[in-house]
């Protein structure tokens, strides 16, 4: 099985989420528990880089969906960037589009969050 990892950085007020592996139903208890420790820390600006994400299924999904709106009333969001087609296609079939915003590289969602 390939390995999961998170790795976890800040620029500015952005918290970066680098997903790397599989995200599926045995890891995402893992990175529940990186989204967890931000919401502690009252960290709510979440830009997610999924650029060595490989697989995500629709448990992985879910947990976008149980902290985007604790997120969103904290006048922060959670941002998508970097994903490859693969994965993009997974999102965009269960409408992620019309409830997230998407983006190419990094420094453009980066730039989003910044500018506010």
């Amino acid at each position: 099985m390939q390995d999961f990892k998170v790795e976890l950085t800040q620029k500015d007020k952005v918290q970066l989420v680098k997903i790397v592996g599989i995200l599926d139903a045995h890891t995402t208890g893992e990175l529940e528990k990186y989204f967890d420790k931000l919401v502690s820390e009252k960290k709510y600006h979440i830009l997610v880089n999924l650029s060595e994400l490989n697989y995500i299924s629709s448990a992985g999904l879910g947990v976008f969906m149980a902290y985007v709106e604790t997120m969103r009333e904290n006048n922060g969001d959670i941002k998508f960037a970097e994903l490859q087609d693969k994965v993009f296609h997974v999102f965009d079939l269960l409408g992620f589009p019309m409830l997230y915003e998407f983006y190419q590289k990094e420094e453009e969602a980066l730039k989003k969050f910044i500018e506010g």
